[in-house]
């Protein structure tokens, strides 16, 4: 079973398989389209002039977006902070790094410390 996206794919590619004959046969052998009414003159001008049309406006808008994208995206940071960064990073322990006591010993070591504080 062909799923939506296959479809949509496969007219696409049948579309452009077509435009691009059409587009061979009358800029190579024009003289079929005058027996649609179209003159010869007139068909291999525009068809050189539409795709280069179409291809100029294409790169003029890539190149805009660029400059568009360039002109809102804030710079990065300065080298130097972002190696202060990573230094206070290393500096700071992990809890990985640190041995876990057992729950018990660990409860157990609290009251000593709770009682020397008591007693003094």
């Amino acid at each position: 079973m062909v799923s939506k996206d296959q479809a949509i794919g496969g007219v696409i590619c049948l579309v452009c398989v077509l435009v691009a004959l059409f587009y061979v046969v009358s800029l190579f052998v024009p003289t079929w389209l005058s027996a649609i009414g179209v003159s010869f003159e007139f068909s291999q001008f525009w068809l050189i002039a539409i795709p280069v049309l179409v291809a100029f406006i294409a790169i003029l808008a890539i190149g805009a977006w660029i400059g568009w994208t360039m002109a809102t995206t804030p710079p990065p940071k300065p080298i130097e902070e972002i190696t202060t960064e990573m230094e206070e990073k290393k500096e700071e322990p992990k809890m990985e790094e640190l041995k876990p006591e057992e729950p018990a010993a660990g409860a157990m070591a609290e009251e000593k410390k709770f009682e020397k504080k008591k007693k003094s």
